[in-house]
């Protein structure tokens, strides 16, 4: 895989597992060579169990693309992990877009102008959230064609599909898959309801998507934003 990652153009590569899992931690650090960067909470909720409306009062706006770039690297270039070509993602086509989520009351900035470039980063309301959205269904949807398979997922359905509410048929027999966010942010006093309604817009946008069937959202540890993920979210930690 890394040699295949050399010849693609990649200069750094990652990867996850289970805090727990010290054999495959030890084979990584330890003979690779690889270095902990970080330790991340995976939340995972079925889109049929999470809720479609919004908050009162709380508006989400897309952002262009060249709105969502300055203001990725004005909030988010100090994580300890952030990519340098923030800009090549977002432009991506499973890269599903940018909004930005406020007090209806506050205001934001006029993302109606699409044509707008400038840096937005001083125009923010006093309570806000910034998400993307990828397309996690065209790229990893999982489909059991065989019985070495089946056995070899055997595991991994028995921890999956009892939370994702689905039954074994639909859920081996037929594609699906997930909508991730990622890149997301925010701050001020009413984060809890803001992301509450990230949460039901991700999954109304999930019901034009026939193959998905979960949200996904992955955030540090030490992430303030744990706090206010719907406290039914299904999780996992890796690192």
């Amino acid at each position: 895989m890394e040699e295949w990652l050399k010849r693609n153009g990649a200069q750094y590569t990652s990867l996850a597992t289970e805090e727990k899992n010290v054999a495959s931690r030890n084979l990584f650090t330890l003979r690779c060579n690889y270095i902990k960067s970080s330790s991340l909470v995976i939340y995972l909720q079925p889109v049929s169990l999470l809720p479609k409306n919004l908050a009162q009062g709380i508006t989400i706006e897309r952002l262009s693309i060249n709105q969502a770039i300055p203001f990725y690297n004005n909030h988010l270039q100090a994580k300890d992990i952030y990519p340098a070509d923030i800009d090549k993602i977002l432009k991506e086509n499973l890269s599903l877009g940018t909004w930005v989520c406020y007090v209806k009351e506050e205001g934001w900035i006029d993302s109606r102008n699409k044509e707008k470039t400038e840096d937005t980063g001083g125009k923010t309301a006093s309570s806000w959230a910034i998400f993307s959205i990828w397309n996690k269904c065209a790229a990893c949807n999982l489909q059991v064609r065989s019985n070495e398979l089946k056995f070899t997922l055997s595991k991994a359905r028995v921890k999956i599909i009892p939370c994702l509410k689905m039954q074994r048929c639909e859920s081996t027999e037929r594609p699906f898959g997930f909508f991730l966010l990622y890149g997301i942010h925010g701050e001020g006093e009413k984060l809890g309801d803001l992301m509450e309604s990230i949460w039901g817009f991700a999954s109304r946008l999930a019901e034009n998507v026939k193959e998905c069937k979960a949200i996904m959202v992955e955030l540090g540890v030490s992430d303030p934003l744990r706090e206010f993920v719907p406290k039914k979210l299904y999780y996992g930690m890796h690192q």
